[in-house]
């Protein structure tokens, strides 16, 4: 008798404020949605509605609408990672040809019952996760939560309808989801520490399949990551909430995350300025798409515009300062990555392969 088959399911937990991403990642099983992918796509939708915008405002590129729009920045990610609704069903159709409907779209779940779905969205003001059917069964894959917790048949339309009744905005997936993980080849496609046994959530152990919880290196994360891996607040003095007590990232509210953002930036507003000569640097050539090593970079210029490029990964920090400078030139300026977004002109002699900084969106500012 043919022994029964193994699933395995991917849970994604949070890191900074990139729920968006995880929640994608775990809803088609497997990590396939960088920072890097999900800021270029909102760069792409940006410029698509300035342009409708410019062709259609009267007054163009000079009216009061278009002017306004550009000056707002970004209407797809913000500067700590989340990203718009557009963001993700763009994410959604162009690497798995799904649709990424309301649940409350007429015609959508007017005439099946939410069991027939294969996954869910859900939304509500910066948090994003994940609901998704493996092996017949609900899981809630929430980033914030230690483990994938299993929803019934029976409780699914009521959780769903809880979670819109307090403000939530739910999305579904009616089929031709990824299927899921049922062999360890498969599980190449996911981080290797995200990874639990189908068996082990059904019994209730709290051990994923590759991690033992001692060596979960989410328990050390502390008060969180930025988007380079560094401890906010790493340079300098550290934050606290009131308790002394530093919390991780999946047991913070909406608001303490925050919090956490607005103490680290007032911490990094304080920091000295650095002088133009800490900047001059030569900007090397740009190699050409799909080059060995080459890596591309998003930048939100000084003056409010965007910019994208392309880098060689030994290119030191410095060059990005280079390219900068070559957009806003005789102007000092100052550049953060990550999240809360961190100056990075220690950075400026190593690599950008060293930094980290491959895929991020870079932040520019006059000082």
């Amino acid at each position: 008798m043919a022994a029964a088959k193994q699933y395995w399911v991917y849970h994604e937990r949070q890191e900074a404020l990139l729920c968006g991403q995880h929640a994608l990642n775990n809803l088609v099983q497997r990590n396939v949605f960088s920072p890097g992918s999900l800021a270029e796509i909102a760069e792409q939708l940006d410029q698509m509605e300035l342009n409708y915008m410019a062709q259609n405002n009267e007054g163009g590129t000079q009216s009061k609408d278009f002017m306004k729009r550009v000056a707002e920045g970004s209407g797809n990610v913000d500067e700590s990672g989340n990203f718009s609704i557009e963001v993700l069903r763009s994410a959604l159709m162009n690497s798995y040809n799904l649709e990424l409907p309301s649940l409350r779209q007429k015609g959508v779940g007017d005439a099946r019952d939410v069991t027939e779905f294969e996954g869910f969205i859900c939304n509500r003001s910066s948090h994003w996760f994940a609901i998704r059917k493996i092996n017949g069964r609900f899981y809630n894959l929430n980033s914030t939560l230690e483990r994938p917790e299993i929803i019934s048949h029976f409780k699914l339309a009521a959780e769903l309808e809880a979670l819109q009744s307090a403000g939530y905005s739910v999305f579904c997936v009616v089929d031709s989801l990824p299927p899921p993980c049922t062999s360890q080849d498969m599980m190449e496609s996911g981080l290797p520490q995200y990874w639990w046994s189908e068996e082990n959530l059904i019994q209730g152990k709290t051990d994923s399949t590759t991690t033992r919880r001692d060596n979960d290196p989410w328990k050390k994360v502390g008060s969180g990551r930025r988007l380079d891996g560094k401890r906010p607040g790493s340079g300098g003095s550290s934050s606290s909430f009131g308790s002394g007590l530093e919390k991780s990232v999946s047991e913070m509210t909406e608001d303490e995350m925050m919090q956490m953002a607005m103490a680290a930036s007032l911490e990094q507003q304080s920091a000295p300025s650095i002088g133009e000569s800490a900047y001059e640097f030569e900007l090397t050539a740009e190699p050409p798409e799909g080059a060995p090593g080459a890596v591309k970079i998003q930048f939100r210029l000084p003056d409010g515009t965007r910019a994208m490029r392309r880098f060689d990964s030994s290119d030191r920090v410095g060059a990005l300062y280079a390219f900068v400078s070559s957009k806003c030139p005789k102007q000092r300026i100052e550049l953060r990555a990550g999240f809360p977004p961190s100056d990075i002109s220690s950075q400026r002699d190593s690599s950008i392969a060293e930094s980290k900084l491959a895929g991020e969106m870079i932040h520019g500012r006059y000082i």
